[in-house]
């Protein structure tokens, strides 16, 4: 399994259609800096053939005032969270 970390909006950017693109049926996807607006209600919907694996960083939702904005298919992840994802994973790849 693959950890696939993005930090740009979909709403931006196009780079997350690379992203899904490369990513195999047990990768997970991290939406961190600016790519946690991708788990707004409005927008994760390009994230739905993701379901169960799509996470968002909490202290990046917060540093934007998005916390508790989230559509409930994203799980939200603390950095704790980050570093268990990162150590679950074969390696990780950055989309930027």
């Amino acid at each position: 399994m693959l950890l696939h970390i993005l930090n740009r909006s979909p709403a931006t950017s196009l780079v997350y259609r690379q992203a899904l693109t490369a990513m195999g049926p047990e990768d997970r996807l991290l939406l961190i800096e600016d790519g946690v607006q991708g788990a707004m209600p409005q927008l994760v919907r390009h994230f739905e053939e993701l379901e169960g694996r799509l996470f968002a960083l909490r202290e990046d939702l917060a540093s934007r005032g998005l916390e508790g904005h989230c559509d409930p298919a994203v799980q939200v992840v603390d950095v704790d969270g980050f570093v268990l994802l990162t150590e679950e994973a074969d390696r990780t790849v950055s989309w930027y």
